[in-house]
């Protein structure tokens, strides 16, 4: 018998919850650390197509890397995504900032075929995303090559000109750490949910910063963790969910 715990536990062992961010709510969401699991549902987010799928297909655990909750409530709708689970008796982990720091940027870097050198930054001795180089590459090169290897054919960034060399890498949301790429000698910085603001200070700076998407940065999450836990409990059936994917459209 496999119970929520056991995954729980196997999650802590991979990426550790205590290294989570002061924001983040990783964890156990929702749901009984005691219940029984034969089938567990992957996913980036809990959105309601998810939970959907949750429900139709029977399973008894859901696993994202966003937190379905991340701020206290103070009431729950059951006709919530928060509120459906608990209705159908579906428990959630979230593996978020933890899952970034002791995974996410390795499995990053190696999708665009980079070998990190050291971490981008360090926050309360956690370390936060790479910086690699010998790339060898013009931005827009590179800038495709990006989107090409994550499935992403809406690529944003700011043409500095030259050859990039040296880049730093963050999943999700990095642009908060463009002035550690740029004491890094960064010629790039490769992240995403960038905002106007850091690219004009990149423009400023001299470097090029690549917004290749929140989601696309991170969808690799699911594979993953599919791939880990169906390795460490067979007697569990872990699949990706049917409806993942980028709830963004695109006019390019």
């Amino acid at each position: 018998m496999v119970t929520v715990k056991d995954i729980y536990d196997r999650i802590d062992a991979l990426a550790p919850f205590r290294n989570q961010e002061s924001y983040d709510n990783s964890g156990l969401n929702i749901g009984s650390r005691d219940a029984e699991v034969s089938k567990a549902l992957i996913a980036l987010d809990a959105t309601a197509d998810v939970v959907s799928d949750a429900e139709k297909l029977g399973v008894q655990l859901v696993i994202t890397h966003h937190p379905v909750i991340f701020d206290p409530i103070k009431q729950i709708d059951l006709r919530s995504v928060q509120g459906r689970l608990a209705r159908s008796g579906i428990s959630l982990i979230a593996a978020h900032t933890s899952f970034d720091s002791a995974v996410m940027n390795d499995l990053l870097c190696e999708k665009l075929g980079l070998t990190p050198e050291k971490p981008l930054a360090v926050e309360n001795g956690v370390p936060i995303g790479y910086f690699c180089t010998g790339v060898g590459l013009a931005p827009g090169e590179l800038a495709k090559k990006v989107g090409q290897a994550l499935g992403n054919t809406c690529v944003r960034f700011n043409d500095m000109g030259g050859v990039i060399n040296r880049v730093a890498v963050c999943s999700g949301s990095g642009g908060s750490f463009l002035q550690e790429a740029l004491a890094g000698k960064a010629d790039c910085l490769i992240t995403g949910d960038v905002k106007h603001n850091v690219f004009v200070d990149a423009f400023n700076a001299g470097i090029t910063v690549i917004d290749a998407g929140h989601y696309h940065t991170e969808v690799i999450f699911c594979e993953y963790m599919q791939k880990k836990l169906s390795e460490e409990f067979r007697g569990v059936s872990f699949m990706t969910a049917p409806s993942e994917r980028d709830i963004l459209s695109y006019i390019i």
